[in-house]
C-alpha cells in the first residue's frame, strides 16, 4: 500500500469498521458526578437521557466561558477611558494592555484543553471559572489609582488571560458530549454563548462605570460587577455538571495530532476566522477612538454608551449559523465563502476611509465581523470531519469514527483553538504597528486583505479540490 503524500486527506491506515454500542447502552452514574459508558452516538440512549445531560451540561458551560470572555475583554474598553481616570500611557503601552491579554490566553489553551481528560471537564470548569476572580478583582483595584505603574497593569491585564483558556477547555469538553451530526451547532452554540462575553463587557463596561458618577468615572466597577457572577457559575458547574469517563488523556493521540500536518493547516485557517473576531473586538473601541472621536461615546441619560459593542455581538451571534451550514453545506465551502466576504469587506474599508462617513465604517467592519464569526463555526466543524476522515471514516461528515479518533479530535480543537486565538494578538499589534510607522490604520488592514485571498486559496486547495478527488466533503 503506498503511503499518502503530507498533507493528503487519505487514510493513515486501514481500520476495521466502527462497531455501534448496543442501543440504549446504560449509563452508570459515580460519585463527584462522574457518568461511565457515556456514548453519544447510541441513538437509544441519546433519545433516552443522554440529550437532556448533554443540554444541561451544555448550558453551564456556555455561562462560564461568557464570563471567561466578558473577563478576557474587560482592557480592550477599559483603556480608551484610562485618560479620562487620570492615567497617561503611550500608544504603544495602549496597544500592549489590549493585546496583552490575547498573548497569554491563547498560551493556555493548550494546557487548559488537556485539563479535561485530566481531571474531568465539571471539575475543571468549577477551577477554571473560579480563577476568573483573580483579573476581576485585580483590575478593579488597579484602575482605582491613577499612580500604579505600567509595569503592574500589563501584569493584571496578563491574568485575564485566564478568561481566554476557558475556551479551549469548554469546547473540548463539550465535543464529548454530543454525537458528530450535532456537533456543529452544538459546538457553535457554546463558542457563540462565549464570544458573546466580548460584546456584553463592551456594552455594560461603559454603562456602569459612568451612571450615576458624574464628572469622575467608577472605573472599578468594570472589575468588580462580574464577581458575583463568577461566583454563580463556580456553583452551577458544582451542582450541575458532569464529568464524563469516556473522555480520558491520550498521549499517544495528541503527540500523533502534533505530527499531523492537518492540524497546522487548520491552525492557520482557525488564525483567519477566530484570530480576526477575538483581534478585532479588542481593537475595535480604540480604533473607533482614533478614527472618529466624536462617535465614540454617546450619551444616554446619566450614563455613557460606545458602539464598539456591536461588532463582537453580531461576530458571536453568526458563529452558531456557520456551524449548522456547515453542517449542512460542508465547512470548507463555508469558510471559503467567509474568507472572501473578510477580504472584502477589508478592502471596503480602506477605499472609504477617506469618506470620513462613521456609519459607513460601522457597517463594513460589521459584515467583517458577521463573516469572521460565520467562519469560526465552519472552520471548527471541519475539525471533528477531517480527523475522522484520516481515522478512516467512510462518511466522516456524520460519523465520529472510533473513541481513538474522537479524543485525537477534541485534543486538535484545543490546540486549534489555542494557535487561532494568537490572532488577538497579533492584530493590535499590526495596527498598531501600521499607525506607529506609516501614520495610518489603512496599511495594517491592507495587509489583512492579501492574508485572507491567502486562506481563501489554502482552503480550496487542501480541503475543497483534495476532498473531491477522494469522493467526499469535508
Amino acid at each position: 500500500m503506498n503511503a499518502p503524500a503530507p498533507g493528503t486527506l487519505a487514510p493513515e491506515s486501514d481500520v476495521a469498521p466502527v462497531t455501534e454500542a448496543p442501543a440504549g447502552a446504560e449509563l452508570t452514574h459515580r460519585p463527584g458526578r462522574w457518568i461511565d459508558g457515556w456514548d453519544p452516538e447510541d441513538a437509544g440512549q441519546w433519545n433516552n437521557g443522554g440529550k437532556a445531560i448533554a443540554s444541561r451540561n451544555l448550558r453551564w458551560s456556555i455561562f462560564a466561558e461568557f464570563l471567561g470572555f466578558c473577563v478576557w475583554q474587560l482592557w480592550s474598553i477599559v483603556v480608551v477611558s484610562l485618560p479620562a481616570a487620570g492615567f497617561e500611557f503611550e500608544t504603544g503601552q495602549i496597544f500592549w494592555l489590549i493585546s496583552m491579554p490575547a498573548l497569554v490566553g491563547a498560551t493556555l489553551r493548550i494546557p487548559y484543553t488537556f485539563m479535561v481528560p485530566k481531571i474531568g471537564g465539571r471539575n475543571w470548569t468549577i477551577i477554571s471559572a473560579a480563577l476568573l476572580l483573580i483579573p476581576s478583582i485585580g483590575l478593579a483595584l488597579a484602575v482605582g489609582n491613577p499612580e500604579t505603574p505600567f509595569g503592574v497593569m500589563l501584569a493584571i491585564a496578563a491574568l485575564a488571560g485566564f478568561g481566554g483558556g476557558n475556551f479551549a477547555s469548554s469546547m473540548a469538553n463539550i465535543t464529548y458530549f454530543y454525537p458528530q451530526r450535532e456537533k456543529g451547532y452544538a459546538l457553535g452554540l457554546n463558542a457563540a454563548g462565549g464570544n458573546l462575553g466580548a460584546a456584553v463587557a463592551q456594552f455594560i463596561v461603559p454603562i456602569v462605570i459612568t451612571i450615576g458618577a458624574g464628572v469622575a468615572l467608577n472605573l472599578p466597577l468594570a472589575g468588580w460587577i462580574w464577581v458575583p457572577l463568577i461566583l454563580i457559575a463556580v456553583a452551577g458547574a458544582y451542582y450541575r455538571m458532569d464529568n464524563v469517563s469516556s473522555a480520558k488523556a491520550d498521549l499517544k493521540a495528541t503527540l500523533a495530532v502534533l505530527r499531523e500536518p492537518h492540524l497546522w493547516i487548520l491552525s492557520v485557517l482557525y488564525i483567519g476566522t477566530f484570530g480576526s473576531f477575538i483581534g478585532f473586538a479588542g481593537v475595535f473601541p480604540k480604533l473607533i477612538a482614533d478614527l472618529f472621536p466624536d462617535y465614540s461615546t454617546f450619551a444616554v441619560g446619566g450614563a455613557t454608551l460606545t458602539l464598539a459593542f456591536m461588532g463582537a455581538l453580531v461576530g458571536s451571534l453568526a458563529r452558531p449559523y456557520g456551524g449548522k451550514l456547515a453542517d449542512r453545506f460542508g465547512g470548507a465551502s463555508i469558510t471559503i465563502v467567509s474568507f472572501a466576504v473578510m477580504g472584502l469587506g477589508a478592502l471596503a474599508v480602506i477605499w472609504t476611509l477617506p469618506l470620513n462617513n462613521f456609519w459607513l465604517f460601522l457597517g463594513l467592519f460589521l459584515l467583517l465581523f458577521t463573516a469572521s464569526g460565520v467562519g469560526n463555526g465552519s472552520t471548527y466543524r471541519m475539525i471533528p470531519t477531517v480527523f475522522a476522515l484520516k481515522a478512516g471514516s467512510t462518511d466522516a461528515h456524520n460519523s465520529a469514527g472510533d473513541i481513538s479518533s474522537q479524543r485525537k479530535a477534541a485534543a486538535a480543537l484545543g490546540i486549534i483553538s489555542s494557535v487561532g486565538a494568537y490572532g488577538g494578538f497579533a492584530i493590535p499589534q499590526l495596527l498598531g504597528a501600521s499607525k506607529t510607522n506609516f501614520g495610518d490604520y489603512t496599511t495594517g488592514l491592507s495587509w489583512f486583505v492579501w492574508f485572507y485571498a491567502a486562506m481563501l486559496v489554502l482552503t480550496a486547495v487542501v480541503y475543497v479540490y483534495g476532498a473531491r478527488k477522494q469522493g467526499t466533503r469535508i
